[in-house]
């Protein structure tokens, strides 16, 4: 039949004209198709391609009205039961109608009408050849892989209508694009279309080859970090130190599922700083950093609690074998442990250990954790000026770390031990912080079950730590830190608790460090004090204990080894005469010479002070390094006198007609504050009547115009330094009355203490 032909339906492909394909048919119907093509239609089908490609059985409604005819040019049968055949696209039609085949129902017939090229502008398809020729060889010469074939079949295309049949069968482009070109008529659009097509095309390329030297680029780098990687674990197998990074961080997952942390944001923190330290490189400078953090976190006793010692006899028995008196700060600490036995979760004191050098704040704040059976960590912050060294450095610094603080809780070992924070009297407020302020979060319990290390950067509860703080001025401790402490202080030793003290725990520590026993070399009673008192100037026993191991030395220097008497003689023959024998003054009374009570490095001491008059014109001249406060006291004396000379019996001519001579004794230490009011106006009394005060009397107070004596502070070192110096008889203000209560029993059984509101009472004491 004329214009009728058998349509072989194919999926996912398109013929244009021009276009050479092979098929391998496998179903009855393409096989019928190819027969009737052969026998009935001089090897000539209609080729059509459903526009849906996922349709079986397509509507006749779907098939595109514009077709390629094509031609079978062999056909070849299979040993595998399926037909191969070539087709070649020859022209298009239109067509115009669809029927089922009378022998093969199963097979449409198409009725077609050939259509004819479009009439077009020959010099415009001549522009479009060579600018698509051009395209098309800087698309074949650019692309890596693409056949240059296509450039000899282009130029034996003679018209524009076969050049753009070749070229957009040639395109790897989509099937709608194709059909597209297929139903385009006129070669001269066709070609238009092609030219945004190759041009896409090269942009394409272009752009795979950026990405492609890219991706090389970075596999090189890659290739040769692996490669240095695989070096260097070579190398250090050899030398014995591979170092397996997978089995560290398998150890770390391991580690941290000990941990068992109840806390979940800091158990995801830690995970992600192990994930962190897999995948940086081990050429990394970082992987040290976070090497080092997670060997902090792992560290710290998150969960560790040691058991404490809460036998209150226990603990009363192991503080008083390592320290003698004391008893307000053991009391503290056996009133902590009789609450925290009825409720475990109690907030433990803060005690701050107030007093001298010497008298064993260090020593007894460990001896509270030993009885308590806690861990002990010491901070001493003389000096601190840097609050980062006890809250650490942020993690961003070069060589940072976590603060004292962690470092304290990592070395414990467990999450309440007790910590010593010595010399808080002396740190420094300056550009670099403010470390008390630091302290307040670290001290305080309403802050500290949050305190955050700026390294650690997590929260970490301190609640449970038993903080022990030392200084020595408690006037010299920040007062918004002071009001957050139980205060304790620790006075100077009287003589009779020195002697205790190197009689029970000095003595017995020096024979044990020797290998001696305590038969071999002996010390009596009275040679101790003599010791005490000639050979040692201090308010603890640290000096003390330092000549007492010089004797014990030079004993075995000697060769004298057991039954050693040491006497006053051998005393003087091993240390010489003593420094700190007593003076004239202790046992010669002057007129003129009076005793006061002085503080220095919360030690009571013993002031002398002389007064004289030489002829003149009224002047006062003062010596001995008095400061402003002192001097004041002694104009003030002065003033008091002169108006109440009649009652006093002093003449006024010694104080107008001749100059004034105050001298302070032990002119090396300087000297003022409010006590000394009423020792200087006795003195000068006792010049101008020339009735001598006893050297066994001293006084303190501060003298008003008016005579009234004043509240002093120091009480209790001013009188111990009395009973110390051999002092028999004391005036103090009534004021301070309460104090007394501290003083050792000692003290109050040997002074004779006399309270005294006005200098009246004094006057009345001594010269009536």
């Amino acid at each position: 039949m004329k214009n009728t032909l058998p349509v072989m339906l194919l999926k996912n492909l398109l013929i244009l004209p021009n276009q050479e394909v092979k098929l391998e048919l496998n179903n009855d119907n393409s096989r019928n198709v190819v027969l009737l093509a052969t026998e009935n239609y001089r090897n000539q089908v209609v080729v059509l391609t459903p526009v849906d490609q996922m349709e079986e059985i397509p509507e006749v409604s779907d098939l595109p009205k514009v077709a390629v005819v094509a031609k079978v040019k062999s056909k070849l049968e299979l040993p595998n039961g399926n037909l191969r055949v070539t087709l070649r696209g020859m022209f298009r039609v239109q067509c115009t109608q669809f029927q089922n085949h009378e022998k093969y129902p199963a097979i449409l017939e198409c009725k077609y009408q050939k259509l004819a090229i479009s009439p077009f502008n020959e010099v415009e398809a001549l522009a479009v050849r060579r600018k698509l020729s051009s395209l098309m060889e800087m698309y074949v010469s650019n692309g890596q892989g693409i056949s240059n074939s296509i450039i000899g079949v282009m130029k034996d295309a003679k018209d524009l209508n076969k050049f753009t049949d070749v070229i957009a069968a040639f395109l790897p482009i989509s099937f709608l694009k194709r059909l597209s070109y297929i139903e385009e008529i006129n070669p001269v659009l066709r070609g238009k279309g092609l030219m945004e097509d190759v041009s896409l095309e090269l942009e394409v390329i272009k752009l795979d080859q950026k990405l492609d030297q890219k991706l090389q680029t970075g596999l090189e780098e890659s290739q040769k970090e692996f490669i240095l990687k695989e070096r260097l674990k070579s190398i250090q197998e050899e030398l014995g130190e591979s170092d397996n990074k997978e089995k560290e961080v398998s150890s770390y997952y391991a580690r941290l599922e000990d941990l068992h942390l109840t806390n979940e944001r800091i158990d995801r923190k830690i995970r992600e700083e192990i994930k962190k330290f897999a995948y940086t490189s081990e050429m990394s400078p970082e992987l040290a950093n976070i090497r080092n953090y997670l060997d902090w976190m792992f560290s710290l006793p998150w969960h560790i609690h040691s058991q404490d010692e809460n036998d209150l006899e226990k603990i009363a028995k192991s503080l008083d074998q390592t320290h003698y008196g004391m008893q307000k700060a053991k009391d503290k600490i056996l009133e902590y442990i009789v609450a925290q036995k009825r409720n475990p979760d109690v907030d433990s004191p803060i005690l701050c250990l107030i007093g001298p050098s010497g008298v064993g704040k260090t020593t007894f704040a460990k001896s509270i954790a030993q009885s308590l059976h806690k861990a002990f960590y010491k901070i001493s912050v003389g000096g601190l000026n840097d609050s980062s060294v006890l809250v650490g450095h942020r993690r961003t610094y070069l060589g940072a770390n976590p603060g004292k603080i962690m470092e304290a809780l990592r070395r414990s070992g467990t999450n309440n031990p007790l910590i010593l924070i010595d010399e808080v009297d002396k740190m420094v407020k300056d550009y670099r912080g403010d470390p008390a302020s630091a302290l307040l979060d670290i001290l305080d319990k309403s802050q500290n079950k949050t305190f955050v290390d700026h390294y650690i950067e997590e929260e970490y509860d301190l609640s449970h730590v038993l903080f022990v703080m030392t200084a020595n001025y408690v006037q010299d401790i920040p007062y918004e830190l002071k009001d957050r402490l139980e205060v304790v202080e620790l006075s100077s030793y009287t003589l009779f608790e020195k002697l205790e003290i190197a009689k029970k725990y000095l003595l017995p520590d020096i024979y044990k460090a020797h290998h001696l026993a305590k038969k071999d070399i002996k010390f009596s009673d009275n040679l101790l004090k003599e010791i005490i008192l000639e050979y040692t100037s201090e308010a603890g026993v640290r000096d003390l204990s330092r000549v007492l191991t010089s004797i014990v030395r030079k004993i075995l220097v000697m060769g004298s080894t057991t039954d050693v008497k040491v006497t006053s003689t051998l005393l003087k023959e091993l240390l010489g005469e003593g420094e700190y024998k007593k003076d004239y003054f202790i046992s010669t009374a002057l007129p003129g010479v009076v005793n006061a009570l002085g503080v220095n490095a919360n030690e009571g001491k013993v002031l002398r002070i002389e007064s004289t008059f030489y002829e003149g014109n009224g002047k006062i001249k003062i010596t001995g390094c008095a400061e402003l406060v002192m001097r004041e006291s002694i104009e003030v004396a002065v003033s008091y006198i002169l108006t109440n000379k009649q009652q006093f019996c002093v003449e006024a001519y010694p104080f107008k007609e001749n100059d004034l001579h105050i001298h302070l004794l032990e002119a090396a230490m300087k000297k003022d504050g409010p006590s000394a009011g009423v020792a200087i106006t006795t003195a000068l009394i006792s010049l101008g009547r020339n009735i001598p005060i006893s050297s066994k009397i001293a006084m303190t107070g501060e003298i008003t115009l008016k005579g009234y004596v004043k509240k002093i502070g120091g009480l209790k070192e001013k009188l111990i330094g009395a009973y110390n110096e051999g002092i028999e008889k004391v005036f103090i203000p009534r004021e301070n009355h309460n104090q007394l209560e501290e003083l050792p029993k000692e003290v109050l059984e040997t002074l004779e203490i006399i309270e005294v509101d006005n200098y009246i009472d004094i006057y009345q004491a001594l010269f009536d």
